[in-house]
């Protein structure tokens, strides 16, 4: 199975081999979200998700910065619009009362991805572009790219996971830090941190990137997912439930085609080659 192309040229989708590669294209607005790119990029991950052909992920931006965060300005004019519901009968000018309804937007599906994602950071992360970010299991950083938690400065806060996710990272008095003083750290601190696995060139980043994509994609995919989900399960769960999960798992897993391949690539001193059966 081959992902489709994107329908925006705001999004630019690549696969190579087991990896799908993602990229924001508004270098011009260093990446910041617009709607288009939203629904694209939920319905990308939904998609590779679901492809038993992509066992990785990499998301990256196009040009100097990775994401500046949600378009302010294309929001703004949305909600100047008033974004009209359709569903309104004519004559109706009662205010429409609307419900927050995440479920199929990129901050849900890329924590409920199986499929693991690693983070290309190629320059500035900002707001929305820094939760994405943290989204990631895997972050790699160019040394010129910087990680702005500078949401307080716009009267506004870390809407898209932050909150939870930075705590977990750093520890709740570092996150207090970064947010309550709205602070923008470069690649050395946020290496220092734990916020990123490792920092590299901007040469360097994307073959990095797609180089550890790849020992991803090498792997057994039904053990790396399993492991995926075990563990962002886990961060809710007693280590009592956590293990009793991970022996259901794995009595299945012991029959399946890709533990004998494994075995056998074990014994005959070769690498597997895994199908995901």
């Amino acid at each position: 199975m081959t992902i489709s192309a994107s329908t925006t040229e705001q999004l630019l989708v690549e696969q190579h081999d087991h990896v799908l590669l993602i990229t924001l294209n508004r270098p011009d607005r260093l990446n910041a979200i617009s709607r288009e790119m939203l629904n694209e990029l939920s319905a990308k991950v939904v998609e590779a998700d679901k492809d038993p052909d992509i066992r990785c992920i990499v998301l990256t931006g196009n040009g100097k910065g990775f994401c500046s965060g949600l378009d302010l300005i294309d929001t703004n004019a949305r909600r100047k619009d008033g974004d009209e519901d359709t569903a309104k009968k004519p004559g109706d000018n009662r205010p429409t009362r609307r419900l927050f309804d995440l479920r199929d937007a990129p901050i849900n599906v890329m924590w409920h991805c199986d499929t693991p994602i690693i983070c290309a950071i190629n320059g500035a992360a900002a707001g929305y572009g820094m939760d994405m970010t943290l989204l990631c299991d895997i972050r790699i950083m160019s040394e010129n790219a910087k990680l702005a938690a500078v949401t307080a400065k716009r009267n506004v806060v870390p809407e898209s996971g932050g909150t939870w996710l930075l705590p977990r990272l750093v520890g709740w008095a570092k996150a207090a830090e970064l947010y309550y003083r709205a602070r923008t750290v470069d690649a050395t601190e946020s290496l220092e941190l734990g916020l990123v696995n490792t920092v590299v060139t901007a040469d360097e980043l994307l073959p990095t990137a797609m180089t550890w994509a790849q020992e991803i994609a090498d792997n057994a995919p039904m053990a790396v997912q399993t492991t995926k989900r075990m563990m962002r399960m886990g961060l809710e769960e007693s280590y009592d439930t956590a293990v009793d999960h991970l022996m259901v798992h794995l009595a299945g897993m012991f029959q399946s085609e890709d533990f004998a391949e494994g075995l056998s690539a074990f014994l005959e001193k070769r690498k597997p080659n895994f199908t995901g059966r």
